[in-house]
C-alpha cells in the first residue's frame, strides 16, 4: 500500500484497533496517506523482447520445427505445435489431501509426514497457476481523496497486458478466480466485520465515503464485497491448486490487497487479509504443519503479525521501509526486536529498512543472511508470497531501487523450499512499468525460466547491514542457524533508537519534497536501462554416456548428439594427455558442443558426464574465457585442483569444496571442506558459496563433481539448484563418470527448473565446520562485500 503520513484523528472516529481490540495510544497509528505523485517512465525494453514465441509451449524456434538454433532436437510434437496453448476457465480444483495425523504445533525441529512430491516439471503449459478474474477491476474510487487514488484497477490490468505481451499468460494454467465463501472468511475474520463490509453493497456513495472514513487509507465502493471475495478466493484456489497437485506453483493476481487488513478492520486499501486466511486454509483443509510467509512489499505486513504472531506453524517475515519507526505504519512493533509472542516467540522476522534506496544486493543479502538459513531450519511445507512490488525500482512509495529481475531471483531461491510450492499473491505496487515488469520476472521464474543477471554493484549498503545485523540479533535465541555468527550479536536488535532518527515527511514540506524529487530521480537513473533478457530457445541440454540412455528425464529437456569440429576438440585436448583417451576424447566434444551453445545463448544450461573431470574442466574455464564469458565461477567439488598455470587477473574465481584445509590463497581461489551436517553445509552454500558467486556477478558458472566429491545427491541438487542464479542460469554441470545415472537426473531437473529435493532433518553444523567458514569470512570480507553480516564499524 502507499505511504501514511501522521494526521491527528477525527474526533467522529472509532478507537484505533489491533485486530479488532482498542490498542493503547502509544501503538495507535491514525495517518493520512501521502498524494504523492505517479512517477511515469519507460523501460525502454526493445519491442522484439516482448514478442512472443511463435512456438505455443516456448521451446521451439520455428513452429512445427523440431530444431532450435542450436540444432538440437526439441520435445515438441508436431501434434504439441498444434494444439491449444493454455487451458482456460479451469474449473475450481477438486477437495483434496485430508489432514495429516501426528504432530501438532510448528516445532523447529519435530518430524512430521510429508506432503507428496510436486507433480515433475514437463513441457508446456499448466505446472504453473495464474489466478484472475477481470471483476476485480470494477472497485474505483468514487470521490475525490488523493491518499487512495493510487490504488486503481490499472494496477491489474497493466501486469496481464505486459504477461500477454510477453506470451507468458498463455504458458500458464490459467484458472478463474471465485468468491471466497463467508465461513473461509470467518477463518480470520470476526462474523461483525464481514456483516460489516456485505452490507456495503446496499450503501449509497456518501454512506461509504462516512464509513471508509472510519478507517486508515481505505475507500469502499458498492463492489468492494465482491472484489474483496474474489481476492480472497484466488489465493484460495491457488493454495488448492498446488496443494492437490494440479499445479507446481503460480500467482493470483488480485486486489484489493490484504496483508494491512486485521481481525475486525480494514486498513492500508487491504479488506480481507488473502495470504492470512490462505494459510488458516492451507492448515486446516490440507493438514499442513508448517507454512512460511514471506513479505516483500515495502510496507509492514502488521494485519499478518497479528493474526499469527503467537502461532509457531507459521513462520513470518518481513521486510519494509521503517525509518527507525517514522514511515508508515509507525510501529514499534514493525522493529526488528519483534519477535512473536508466546509459543510464536522466533517464528515473526521483521527486517526493518532505515533508509530509502535500497537495492538488489540489500534483497540479496537480506535472503542469504536472514530468511534462508531460518528457513531451512524450519523446513516449511509451502511458501506464501505476499508479493508487493511498491518495493521494486521507481515505485513512489517505497522510493526503493530493487530492479524486476531481483524478483526473478527471490523467486528462485524461494523454490528450492517446500518441494517448490510457491503460491505468490499480488499485494502493492504503484509503478505499473514496475509493477508489471516485477510480474513478469516472478512467473517466469515460477515457469523454471532463468532469472535475468542482476545489474549494479553487489555491494550492500551500510544501513542494509545494520539492519541484517539487528534482525540476527533479535533471532539469534531462537534459531541455532544463527547463534554462531560472532560479534554481530552484540547490537542491541530494536533499530528504534531517538539518535539518528528523522522526522515523519509532512505533506509539502521540504522533506516530502526532496523524497519526491529523489524517487522521481530513480527511473531516469535505473529503470530506463532495464531491458529484457530473451530466453534461449533451449532452457537445458543432457550430454550423457550411453549407459544414461534409459534415464527419464523432463521431455523438453535435449539429448544432444552433435560434437565439437574434430579440429577443434584435438587442439583443446593437448592440454592434457589424459583427453586423448577415446572416451574422454568422445566426452570432450560434447563438452564443447554444449559450452559453446550456452555461450553462444542457444540453450541456457547442461550437464555432462566425462571420465576426466579435472582436465575437462580446465578445458571449459579456458573456452569460455576466450569466448564471450568475461568472468567465469568455477565451483570444483572432490579431489580437483585449481590449474597452476591459470591466470591470476579477477576473471576466474575457483572454490574447492572438500578442500583439505580453509584457506583463501587469494580472493579469488578459495577452499573449504565439505561440512559433515546438513546446517553446516546450508552454512557453507548460504554463507560462503552464494555471496561470492552474486559478488563476482559472473558470466558463466562451472559447476565440477569430481572424484570423491562426497555430496549427496540432495546436496548436490541443491547447489545446481541455488547456482543458476549469478549468472542468468548459464550453468554447466560436470560429472565424473563414476558417479550414478541418478545423480545426474537429479542435476538435469534441478537445472530444468524444477525443485531440489530435501536434505531431510537440520541438523547442527560442527564446530569445525563452523571455525573453517568464520576463519574463511574473516579473510574475505574486506574484498567480497557480500559475505558481511554486519557493518563495519
Amino acid at each position: 500500500m502507499g505511504s501514511i503520513v501522521s494526521k491527528p484523528p477525527a474526533p467522529s472516529l472509532a478507537t484505533p484497533q489491533r485486530n479488532g481490540e482498542p490498542v493503547p495510544p502509544s501503538a495507535s497509528h491514525w495517518t493520512s496517506r501521502r498524494a504523492d505523485s505517479w512517477v511515469r517512465g519507460h523501460f525502454g525494453a526493445p519491442a522484439s523482447a516482448l514478442a512472443p514465441p511463435t512456438c505455443p509451449h516456448g521451446r521451439c524456434a520455428e513452429s512445427g520445427s523440431r530444431l532450435s538454433p542450436f540444432g538440437l532436437e526439441l520435445g515438441c510434437t508436431r501434434e504439441q505445435l498444434t494444439q491449444p496453448s493454455s487451458v482456460r476457465a479451469v474449473p475450481a480444483v477438486a477437495q483434496g489431501l485430508s489432514c495429516y495425523p501426528g504432530l501438532q504445533g510448528g516445532s523447529r525441529h519435530s518430524p512430521v509426514p510429508r506432503l507428496p512430491p510436486p507433480p515433475p516439471r514437463g513441457g508446456g503449459a499448466g505446472r504453473t497457476a495464474l489466478v484472475y478474474h477481470e471483476e476485480m477491476t470494477a472497485a474505483r474510487l468514487l470521490w475525490e481523496d488523493p491518499e487512495c487514488e493510487i490504488e486503481r484497477p490499472e494496477r491489474l490490468t497493466a501486469a496481464l497486458e505486459r504477461l500477454q505481451q510477453g506470451g507468458l499468460e498463455r504458458r500458464c494454467l490459467q484458472l478463474a478466480a471465485r468468491e471466497a465463501s463467508e465461513a473461509e472468511l470467518g477463518l480470520v475474520h470476526s462474523p461483525e466485520y464481514v456483516s460489516l463490509l456485505r452490507g456495503t453493497q446496499a450503501l449509497g456513495t456518501e454512506e461509504l465515503r462516512a464509513l471508509s472514513g472510519k478507517y486508515d487509507a481505505v475507500y469502499f465502493p458498492p463492489s468492494t464485497f465482491h472484489c474483496a471475495r474474489l481476492a480472497v478466493g484466488a489465493a484460495l484456489q491457488l493454495v488448492d491448486a498446488v496443494l492437490t497437485g494440479a499445479a507446481h506453483n503460480g500467482l493470483a493476481l488480485v486486489r484489493p490487497p490484504g496483508h494491512h487488513s486485521q481481525r475486525a478492520a480494514a486498513n492500508g486499501f487491504c479488506v480481507f487479509n488473502n495470504v492470512a486466511i490462505a494459510a488458516k486454509h492451507a492448515q486446516q483443509k490440507h493438514g499442513l504443519q508448517r507454512i512460511l510467509i514471506v513479505d516483500w512489499d515495502v510496507h509492514h505486513g502488521q494485519g499478518i503479525q497479528y493474526i499469527f504472531e503467537d502461532d509457531p506453524s507459521v513462520l513470518y517475515f518481513s521486510w519494509h521501509r521503517y525509518e527507525h519507526g517514522c514511515f508508515w505504519p509507525y510501529l514499534q512493533e514493525s522493529d526488528a526486536d519483534a519477535v512473536g509472542l508466546g509459543q510464536g516467540r522466533g517464528f515473526t522476522v521483521n527486517l526493518p529498512w532505515n533508509q530509502v534506496g535500497m537495492g538488489n544486493a540489500d534483497y540479496m543479502a537480506a535472503f542469504l543472511h536472514v530468511l534462508l538459513p531460518v528457513a531451512f531450519e524450519f523446513d516449511p511445507e509451502l511458501v506464501l508470497v505476499s508479493a508487493g512490488f511498491d518495493s521494486a525500482v521507481g515505485d513512489p512509495e517505497g522510493q526503493m531501487q530493487a530492479t524486476p529481475e531481483c524478483f526473478a531471483h527471490l523467486t528462485q531461491l524461494l523454490q528450492v523450499l517446500a518441494g517448490g510450492r510457491v503460491c505468490a499473491v499480488l499485494e502493492g505496487g504503484y509503478h505499473l512499468e514496475s509493477l508489471s515488469q516485477s510480474v513478469c520476472m516472478v512467473v517466469k521464474a515460477l515457469l523454471g525460466d532463468p532469472a535475468p543477471p542482476l545489474s549494479g554493484s553487489m555491494v550492500p549498503q551500510h544501513s542494509a547491514l545494520e539492519s541484517i545485523q539487528s534482525v540476527r540479533a533479535a533471532q539469534a535465541p531462537h534459531w541455532t542457524s544463527l547463534q554462531q555468527q560472532g560479534p554481530a550479536c552484540l547490537l542491541n536488535p530494536s533499530t528504534s533508537s531517538p539518535e539518528g532518527r528523522r522526522p515523519p515527511v509532512s505533506p509539502g514540506g521540504p522533506g516530502f519534497k526532496a523524497a519526491e524529487a529523489q524517487g522521481s530521480a530513480v527511473p531516469r537513473s535505473l529503470l530506463d536501462q532495464l531491458h529484457l533478457y530473451p530466453t534461449p530457445p533451449a532452457r537445458t541440454a543432457a550430454a550423457l554416456t550411453a549407459q544414461d540412455a534409459a534415464l527419464v528425464l523432463p521431455p523438453d529437456v535435449l539429448r544432444p548428439e552433435g560434437s565439437a569440429p574434430q579440429e577443434e576438440t584435438q587442439a583443446w585436448a593437448r592440454l592434457h594427455e589424459a583427453l586423448a583417451q577415446d572416451t574422454a576424447f568422445i566426452a570432450l566434444g560434447k563438452v564443447l558442443h554444449l559450452l559453446n551453445g550456452i555461450l553462444d545463448g542457444q540453450v541456457s544450461s547442461g550437464i555432462a558426464t566425462t571420465p576426466a573431470a579435472s582436465a575437462t574442466l580446465e578445458v571449459a574455464i579456458r573456452r569460455g574465457l576466450s569466448h564471450r564469458a568475461q568472468r567465469v565461477l568455477c565451483v570444483a567439488v572432490g579431489q580437483l585442483d585449481r590449474p597452476p598455470d591459470l591466470a591470476s587477473d579477477g576473471r576466474n574465481l575457483w572454490l574447492n569444496i572438500r578442500g583439505k584445509e580453509a584457506a583463501a590463497l587469494s580472493m579469488f581461489h578459495v577452499s573449504v571442506p565439505l561440512p559433515g551436517t546438513t546446517g553446516g553445509f546450508l552454512s557453507c552454500i548460504l554463507a560462503l558459496v552464494l555471496p561470492l558467486a552474486y559478488g563476482f556477478q559472473p558470466d558463466l558458472v562451472l559447476v565440477a563433481l569430481g572424484p570423491a566429491h562426497g555430496l549427496q545427491d540432495p546436496q548436490a541438487a541443491l547447489l545446481a539448484a541455488l547456482l543458476r542464479g549469478p549468472a542468468g542460469g548459464r550453468v554447466l554441470v560436470l560429472v565424473e563418470q563414476e558417479s550414478t545415472s541418478q545423480l545426474a537426473g537429479v542435476l538435469a531437473r534441478v537445472l530444468h527448473g524444477e525443485a531440489p529435493p530435501s536434505l531431510g532433518p537440520f541438523s547442527m553444523a560442527s564446530p569445525e565446520d563452523l571455525q573453517a567458514l568464520i576463519h574463511l569470512r574473516g579473510q574475505l570480507e574486506a574484498q567480497w562485500k557480500m559475505l558481511q553480516v554486519a557493518a563495519p564499524s
